[in-house]
């Protein structure tokens, strides 16, 4: 498999999110074409498939499946993820919906798999990969598969969050398996790199590209698919999230207008959070705005208002009725997102000095964490402490599209954005100065344009605190 490095690939393939079928029927046609792809190729067809999916459109449920039906059609299968809880997760999936399957855990010799992982008959660990050979599937994290030696190819293999992958950790797996599937967000984050990557970019063994984008440059006769559906994503939150994160692969709910909504048992106070609160429970959306204000990261105020939203949608008995039927709206069910982890560390401090359980090993925990650790996760409700609130600048983390993508896409009710007055402004007087460099694409939407797309909606639902 050829892995170099990037420009934009060609355009992808799929049932169009804007027909007139079904989201049930476009979601069906949709994987029905991947998994002829992947399972069944045509002679001479490309060694990779991949897939884009928008948020909530159910890649590991096509993972699982890809993998069941690779191992019916007499397959062995290796899996690569991006991290240990994305293996462990993966592991607990297959061995619960394929109990007829072996499955392997690989890990590393002084690391341990999620008790989750490991509760199934059909599910065996090592660090040693000649311990799982025999396994139908066998699945790891790709920093413990580019150690792996002296074994077989597989005929085939599934790469998970495949954007998230760099083309250099690609490159040093991609002599275990002969073909593979890539599964994978385009509008999540970046991969991750600690060192610096100018002296790379544009060239085509750049290391730190996205495995994806660099296979598409360097494969043209391969296609990507589309999901076209996501089912996390309400009616009022799927328009938004395509148009401004993903206009050239765009998608639609799963659910109509009003199919979900959300109901308090204990009426409003008349304060501004609660004024928050009503106005997500009805559009899906709302801004609590505070006054405009150059301050700390962890702006004491903000954090304050985070907690306390927190707090009265807890003490107000909200209801979640989805197709799933009506769902307390519990702690577990509610996340806080950030930019930063010093961010997150002081709304949970708050949060537990208002007596919200922030602790899972305790119980049902409000989870509160940073945009690079909620990605993939789903939650009824999201409380979001905006990137730029408070900045005297607008910096290329702050603005990097998947970030603002993935802390507006993880809930399956509403979505109450935190944030002081004068985002738009500081965007105006900060635009893009990135370098533009030769033989690198360059991303669309970018930050800015997608963080005024955001600000744009926000404003229809806006509250004063």
């Amino acid at each position: 498999m050829t892995v170099h490095q990037p420009l934009t690939g060609p355009g992808p393939v799929g049932p169009a999110a804007s027909g007139h079928s079904s989201p049930g029927a476009a979601a069906d046609a949709a994987v029905a074409a991947i998994l002829a792809a992947a399972v069944h190729p045509e002679p001479g067809a490309p060694r990779g498939v991949v897939v884009d999916s928008p948020p909530g459109a159910g890649k590991s449920t096509l993972v699982v499946r890809a993998a069941k039906e690779l191992v019916a059609a007499g397959e062995r299968l290796m899996i690569v993820a991006q991290t240990n809880s994305q293996v462990d997760d993966l592991v607990d999936r297959l061995a619960e919906k394929g109990p007829e399957l072996t499955v392997g855990r690989l890990h590393a010799s002084d690391a341990r798999p999620a008790p989750e992982a490991l509760r199934h008959g059909n599910v065996t660990a090592s660090g040693k990969v000649g311990d799982l050979l025999e396994q139908d599937v066998v699945i790891s994290t790709a920093a413990k598969w580019q150690w792996v030696k002296d074994v077989e190819p597989w005929r085939h293999a599934i790469v998970d969050e495949a954007y998230q992958m760099r083309s250099d950790a690609l490159l040093a797996v991609a002599r275990l398996f002969e073909r593979a599937l890539f599964v994978g967000d385009p509008g999540q984050l970046d991969p991750f790199t600690v060192v610096g990557t100018e002296q790379w970019a544009g060239l085509s063994y750049d290391p730190s590209g996205s495995a994806v984008v660099t296979l598409l440059a360097h494969n043209p006769a391969i296609r990507p698919h589309r999901l076209p559906v996501s089912w996390r994503l309400p009616f009022s939150a799927a328009p938004l999230i395509s148009a401004a994160f993903y206009p050239y692969t765009p998608f639609r709910s799963g659910t109509g207008e009003g199919e979900r909504r959300l109901t308090a048992a204990v009426r409003p106070d008349g304060s501004a959070v609660d004024a928050a609160i009503d106005e997500a429970a009805e559009h899906g959306w709302s801004l609590l705005e505070l006054p405009a204000r150059h301050t700390v990261r962890t702006d004491p105020q903000a954090v304050a208002a985070v907690a306390a939203t927190v707090r009265r949608l807890l003490n107000r008995g909200l209801t979640a009725h989805s197709e799933q039927g009506p769902t307390p709206l519990t702690a577990g069910r509610i996340a806080v997102g950030t930019a930063h982890r010093d961010q997150a560390a002081a709304v949970r401090a708050a949060l537990a000095g208002l007596g919200v359980p922030v602790d899972p090993s305790a119980g049902p925990a409000v989870t509160v964490d940073t945009a690079n650790r909620l990605q993939g996760r789903e939650y009824d409700v999201t409380v979001v402490l905006h990137p730029l609130s408070g900045r005297p600048d607008a910096t290329a983390f702050h603005l990097e599209t998947g970030r603002l993508c993935v802390l507006a896409s993880r809930h399956r009710h509403a979505c109450i954005v935190v944030a002081r007055a004068g985002i738009a402004e500081l965007l105006d007087e900060h635009p893009s100065t990135e370098p533009v460099q030769l033989g690198v694409a360059v991303k669309f939407p970018d930050g800015w344009e997608a963080n005024h797309a955001v600000l744009a909606h926000l404003a229809e639902h806006r509250v004063r605190l």
